[in-house]
C-alpha cells in the first residue's frame, strides 16, 4: 500500500509536488530515484531510446559529452535516467546527456527508471533538468522559462521565485523572444553577446534592431556604446517604460546590478549581501561569474 501511495505521488505535477516553494531539479531525480526499488531499475537497450519531445536542448556539447562518454567507460552509469513507455520503445524523461554518452562509450544497455508521466510532467522535468543543470544558450533558456512559465500559468514574479532567480533576470531572458529570428540565431551562435541582445530588446523598431545587430558583429561595438547610441540618438525608439514607484532602499540600484549580473536574487541589508542560488550546480554557476570556485581561489 505505501509503495502505490508513493507511485501516485511520483505522477502529480510539480506544482502540486512542490506547493509554493522554489522548484529543484535534483529533487525531482533524487526523490524519484530513492523512492524506486534497485530490483526495479531495469536495463533498457539504446536504441529502444527516443528523445523527449519537449527537450528544450537542440545543441549539445560534443566535448563535454565526450568526456562523459569517457567517464561512462571507466565508471558506468552512475544514475539511472528517467523514461516513460511509448508506442514504439521508450521516451526519455530525464537523462538524454547520459544516454547519448553512452552510445559513444559503445554501451549497448543502460540502467533506467519507468515512470508513467503524463505530457505536461515529461515537459515540466525536462524543462527544469536543463535550467538547473546545462548550460543552455540564451535564447533556449528563455524558450524554457516561456514553456515553464506558461504551463505552470505563473507570472514572471512567481516564476522567478520558483526558480530562485531575479525578476529582472527573467523579464530579460523573455525580452530576448521578441527579438527577429536572425538576431536570435546570432546569440544563438555567440556572435552576439547577451548583454546586446538586452539593449536591442528595448527597442520598437524591428528594422533598427537588426540594423544596429549586424553593426555591432561587424564593427564590434561595445556595450555601453550601444547603450549611449540608442538612448541619446533620436533615431532609435525605445519601447515605452512603466514607471516605477520610489525604492526607499538606498541600496537598491547595487541590488538591481548584481540581481542583473548574477542572474539570481540578490539582497543587500543590514551592512551584508545575500545571494540566493537552487543547488550546488547553480552556485558554480554564480561562482563562475564571480571569477572564484568553491575554494574561493
Amino acid at each position: 500500500m505505501e509503495t502505490d501511495n508513493k507511485r501516485r505521488a511520483l505522477g502529480r505535477g510539480l506544482e502540486e509536488l512542490f506547493n509554493n516553494e522554489p522548484i529543484n531539479y535534483e529533487q525531482v531525480e533524487e526523490r524519484i530515484i530513492n523512492e524506486t526499488p534497485k530490483d526495479a531499475i531495469e536495463n533498457i537497450k539504446l536504441n529502444e531510446l527516443h528523445a523527449n519531445p519537449y527537450q528544450p536542448r537542440k545543441v549539445f556539447d560534443q566535448e563535454a559529452l565526450n568526456e562523459l562518454a569517457a567517464s561512462i567507460k571507466e565508471h558506468g552509469v552512475i544514475q539511472p535516467i528517467i523514461v516513460k513507455k511509448g508506442i514504439k520503445g521508450y521516451e526519455i524523461i530525464a537523462g538524454e546527456r547520459r544516454v547519448k554518452a553512452s552510445t559513444i562509450a559503445g554501451l549497448e544497455e543502460i540502467p533506467a527508471i519507468i515512470r508513467d508521466f503524463n505530457d505536461q510532467e515529461m515537459m515540466e522535468i525536462a524543462l527544469l533538468e536543463n535550467l538547473q543543470r546545462e548550460n543552455l544558450n540564451a535564447v533556449e533558456e528563455a524558450n524554457a522559462y516561456k514553456k515553464l512559465q506558461e504551463n505552470l500559468n505563473l507570472t514572471q514574479e512567481e516564476l522567478a521565485k520558483r526558480l530562485g532567480k531575479s525578476r529582472s533576470h527573467i523579464t530579460n531572458m523573455l525580452g530576448l523572444l521578441t527579438l527577429p529570428t536572425s538576431i536570435q540565431s546570432m546569440i544563438e551562435s555567440k556572435d552576439l553577446s547577451m548583454a546586446h541582445a538586452r539593449v536591442l530588446s528595448k527597442l520598437e523598431s524591428k528594422e533598427q534592431q537588426e540594423f544596429l545587430a549586424n553593426k555591432i558583429v561587424k564593427e564590434g561595438i561595445s556595450v555601453h556604446e550601444l547603450e549611449n547610441m540608442t538612448s541619446s540618438s533620436k533615431d532609435f525608439t525605445r519601447r515605452n517604460k512603466v514607471t516605477k514607484k520610489k525604492d526607499t532602499n538606498e541600496y537598491k540600484y547595487l541590488e538591481e546590478a548584481l540581481n542583473e549580473k548574477l542572474g539570481t536574487k540578490v539582497k543587500v541589508k543590514s551592512n551584508k549581501i545575500e545571494i540566493s542560488f537552487v543547488n550546488v550546480n547553480d552556485l558554480n554557476r554564480i561562482l563562475e561569474i564571480m571569477n572564484l570556485n568553491e575554494s574561493g581561489n
